[in-house]
């Protein structure tokens, strides 16, 4: 029975050490105003480089398939 009893204590203090970054996650998450990344934009609404070259292929390849 003995051993039942510190294979359970062992694996009670593995589960701890494995769920406390979330638990320390949980803790950021709700003290600082549930912004655990700071100020973030919303998506979309900042500009992006990528997004402005795909749409300057786009339009290039439409200027040269309706030629």
């Amino acid at each position: 029975m003995g051993e039942v009893v510190e294979l359970w204590v062992v694996m009670l203090v593995f589960a701890a050490a494995t769920f406390a970054p979330l638990g320390y996650f949980i803790y950021k998450f709700t003290q600082i105003n549930a912004k655990p990344f700071g100020e973030t934009e919303p998506h979309g609404d900042s500009p992006s480089v990528i997004n402005d070259f795909a749409e300057k292929a786009i339009t290039t390849i439409k200027g040269i398939i309706g030629k």
